[in-house]
């Protein structure tokens, strides 16, 4: 058994956990629903069990590939610590709504409906995935909180809000695990008091792309190796000039790595889990997950830890990790 780490009394999880949105299309470009299932398949059997969707990643495929997966696996469901999401009007006809953000009550109790629909179950944590301004709180954290005392789910969470806002949440019911993105192209939340929030109220935190979605890898040099239809070239840290500036810092990750016989991947995950984080990748390929849940193995002298530490505080990455329209609904 590698490293786990507490998520809530009762309940140690093995890191890293997937993160199941690169399985979706209109991601990183095109998919293939059997490759996804084998992924799915190795990620189960090596024992990579804390699994994260959302209602959001592709409208609901995700969450029906996840129930796929379980109706065609016996047993595989009990596994597995499954998180999802809501909070995206994502039905909606109108395109220029379909993204709107909403914490009602109302939302919330029929769309976790409908995750149990997709996934053949209740999932075992549910989110809000990005903060609705128009919804108070006092009315967003008692409908999450309902579906626990129904039993409905083990566990709530909040996914990309602020220091206060998770303060405020917890005076009304506890939060039990926070979501943001955490690694080192995005340390904004040990920056900005939520990190030391969420230690002091006693909430897990989860962090996805830790990799910076695939940067720290290795596996894009530029921008020709994203599909067409990628989402990232989109993305600030993307540009022709961002990439080559963000590039150069996963060559000092990997070079780091191959002093310990480790991928740069392997490096960041278990430093990520070193500060007590979950850390969730995304991949499509049953391979990478093999040598992304490796990093369980791995382990750090004080020396290191400091070379890690410094190597981040000294390479800031260049460009946002979304444009200004997706910036302004996090941190709220």
């Amino acid at each position: 058994m590698g490293k786990t780490i507490t998520f809530a009394p009762g309940l140690d999880v093995p890191t890293p956990g997937l993160g199941t949105m690169s399985l979706s299309p209109f991601v990183y470009g095109e998919v293939d629903d059997n490759e996804s299932l084998v992924t799915l398949k190795t990620a189960l059997d090596i024992g990579c069990t804390f699994w994260d969707s959302a209602v959001l990643y592709g409208a609901g495929q995700n969450e029906t590939l996840l129930g796929r997966f379980f109706k065609e696996n016996p047993g595989a469901r009990e596994k597995i610590t499954l998180a999802s999401k809501c909070a995206f009007d994502i039905y909606k006809p109108d395109p220029t709504t379909r993204f709107k953000i909403t914490n009602s009550p109302a939302h919330i109790a029929q769309f976790i409906e409908e995750s149990k629909e997709r996934l053949g179950s209740y999932p075992d944590i549910y989110y809000l995935h990005r903060m609705d301004p128009d919804t108070p709180l006092e009315e967003s954290i008692p409908a999450l909180q309902k579906l626990k005392d129904d039993g409905k789910v083990k566990y709530i969470g909040l996914s990309e809000c602020n220091a206060d806002t998770l303060r405020k949440a917890c005076k009304i019911a506890h939060i039990d695990v926070l979501q943001i993105e955490y690694g080192p192209f995005d340390q904004s939340a040990e920056e900005n008091g939520l990190m030391a929030a969420a230690r002091e109220l006693g909430v897990t935190v989860v962090g996805y792309s830790p990799l910076g979605r695939g940067m720290l890898a290795g596996t894009i040099r530029s921008r020709a190796d994203l599909e067409e239809n990628d989402f990232r070239r989109f993305l600030p840290q993307y540009t022709d000039e961002a990439i080559a500036h963000n590039v150069a810092i996963a060559d000092r990750f990997a070079a780091l790595g191959a002093k310990k016989g480790a991928t740069a991947a392997q490096i960041v995950l278990a430093w990520v889990a070193e500060k007590g984080v979950i850390p969730i990748f995304g991949t499509r390929k049953a391979e990478r997950v093999k040598d992304n849940f490796a990093a369980n193995k791995i382990t750090f002298t004080a020396q290191e830890k400091k070379e890690i530490d410094e190597l981040v505080a000294d390479n800031a990455p260049q460009g946002d990790r979304y444009p200004p329209s997706m910036m302004a609904s996090v941190g709220r």
